[in-house]
């Protein structure tokens, strides 16, 4: 529940200030009104002015991105429409190969094992999001809210992850030491996302996208 507080000053903006110090919030994270400003008249030239603000805590706001909205039937339809794919898909490649499906927190999870499955794959993971953009496709072709789908191949994501990470560490130490900004090679949002969220927590390096996609890259530099 949000937090609302009355503060009292000689001024508005004396109130504001004891007010945020009492509610232990910045100003843009919430909502000031005036509620009483007791201005003086010739017969009380000798009082105290006092001014009241109201200072409520504004409500968090969860973004749209983390709503699910899809239906059970929806998630369904999904799965035997990319099991039908996958079927038919993983029957031509010439290296054997196998897919398990699950759901899980209204997501659709698709692993496809194998042997000699790099071609699969693709040079940094190209030919995998290409595959799971089609199977995006795919799963919502009959649903009215977005089916999510998440492709990997032969632990592919779970590697690169362990990679990016330990990158990650990696040149933040050198940045530490030298002081010296660091520039890394374009990657894709999901591996950029990987590096600022294992970067966000130390405190002598900061991180920042550059560039246009697909050519985006990472900077990392020192806290001043």
């Amino acid at each position: 529940m949000a937090k609302t507080i009355i503060s009292e000053g000689r001024t508005t903006s004396e109130a504001i200030e004891k007010g945020l110090k009492e509610i232990g919030l910045p100003k843009e994270l919430c909502e000031i009104k005036v509620i009483d400003e007791n201005k003086k008249s010739f017969f009380d030239i000798l009082a105290p002015k006092i001014v009241k603000v109201e200072i409520k805590e504004k409500e968090a706001q969860k973004p749209e991105e983390f709503i699910i909205e899809t239906t059970e039937q929806e998630l369904e339809v999904a799965e035997k429409d990319l099991r039908k794919f996958l079927d038919d898909f993983t029957g031509k490649l010439k290296n054997q190969a196998n897919y398990e499906i699950q759901i899980k927190d209204k997501c659709i999870y698709i692993e496809i094992t194998g042997e000699n499955l790099g071609n699969l794959i693709g040079h940094r993971g190209d030919a995998l999001y290409a595959l799971e953009t089609i199977l995006k496709a795919i799963a919502n072709k009959k649903s009215e809210n977005a089916v999510i789908v998440r492709l990997d191949i032969e632990k592919y994501k779970e590697k690169r992850e362990k990679t990016l990470k330990d990158l990650a560490i990696r040149k933040a130490k050198l940045v530490e030491k030298t002081g010296k900004t660091i520039t890394l090679e374009p990657m894709k949002p999901y591996e950029r996302k990987i590096i600022h969220s294992v970067l966000q927590s130390n405190p002598n390096v900061q991180t920042r996208s550059i560039g246009q996609e697909p050519k985006r890259k990472i900077v990392i530099s020192k806290n001043s």
